[in-house]
């Protein structure tokens, strides 16, 4: 593998593979969060669990997770925000889309990842699904209605 399936730009061995050998940690929570990712692409479950935090594994399924990255194809990784998660904080937010293609339909994974520094590593505490914006229809101004500029005119007769 060249580049890292994070979409960092950044060669595999250099980028996600340190984090997920467990040769060093993740410095940032985005970091974490791409490495995150990348296990799923690399089917590398054991990661995902070690960087839970610890009252997060209660529902943590290994095989669960390994059947879902294993069964699907992960196109691409879209880091939308990062708040605070720098080495020198101690929580930080990631909002992010995972697309990805499983059973023939491709899907996209959008949440808001929740991270906390424990001990100098980052861990994955919980995660909110983030929903699709609403389609905002704007109303159409009639051709003989007064025109929305406030010119009193008829809106044929004006900004038509």
């Amino acid at each position: 593998m060249s580049e890292c399936p994070c979409g960092s730009g950044i060669v595999y061995a250099e980028c996600c593979e340190p984090y997920i050998t467990g040769t060093k940690p993740a410095p940032t929570a985005e970091a974490l969060m791409r490495s995150r990712y990348t296990s799923f692409v690399v089917h590398n479950v054991d990661y995902l669990g070690d960087t839970l935090a610890p009252e997060s594994k209660h529902d943590y399924e290994p095989e669960q997770v390994k059947e879902w990255a294993t069964s699907s194809t992960w196109l691409s990784l879209e880091i939308v925000s990062t708040s605070e998660g720098q080495p020198e904080d101690t929580t930080g937010e990631v909002e992010f889309i995972a697309n990805f293609k499983q059973g023939g339909a491709t899907h996209k994974h959008h949440e808001a990842s929740h991270f906390e520094k424990r001990d100098g590593n980052w861990l994955y505490i919980d995660g909110d699904m983030v929903a699709p914006k609403p389609v905002v229809k704007e109303n159409k101004v009639g051709r003989n209605e007064p025109c929305p500029c406030g010119s009193g005119k008829k809106y044929k007769k004006c900004c038509a």
